[in-house]
């Protein structure tokens, strides 16, 4: 199968996208195309609480900038098309093209987006900035690249 155009790779920081929160989630038992996400559900969030290490990371706005900032860099580190990105307090977008596999690429954006921010606001012994996972689209024609690309553009820090 050819490469698509680019890939629009999303997650979340930890403990903050937990099932039952209301906005809506998938699990392991609930996530074939077309399966309704599971809604609020309080007891199930508290649950999801309960069973979390750490408090749950939210960027501040200095660190959204930072990681909106090093992100083109990191992708320079693993030789992959930067298009755009945004950091959010409770996730991260990043549009790319590379050759590579994708899911390999967002363990590794994890993995050394979560360096560049230790060094500069460490975190406690075992804490993870990130939550497990995350999402990959494949941006398979141009109309799709500029709806994404102007997307994740519009989701950037606005720097006033």
């Amino acid at each position: 199968m050819p490469r698509p155009l680019a890939y629009h790779i999303t997650w979340g920081t930890y403990g903050t996208r937990l099932h039952g929160d209301g906005r809506g989630t998938v699990d392991r038992d609930n996530n074939e195309f077309g399966t309704p996400v599971l809604g609020r559900d309080p007891a199930r969030h508290q649950e999801e609480l309960d069973r979390l290490k750490f408090p749950p990371v939210k960027l501040a706005k200095d660190q959204c900038i930072f990681a909106e900032d090093v992100i083109p860099s990191i992708c320079d580190r693993g030789h992959w098309t930067f298009h755009t990105c945004a950091g959010a307090p409770d996730h991260i977008h990043v549009v790319l093209t590379s050759e590579f596999d994708p899911e390999t690429i967002r363990k590794l954006l994890k993995r050394w987006l979560g360096q560049e921010l230790s060094a500069r606001w460490p975190l406690r012994e075992g804490q993870s900035w990130w939550a497990e996972g995350g999402s990959t689209k494949w941006i398979n024609d141009q109309p799709y690249f500029e709806n994404a690309t102007g997307y994740v553009a519009r989701q950037r820090i606005r720097r006033i």
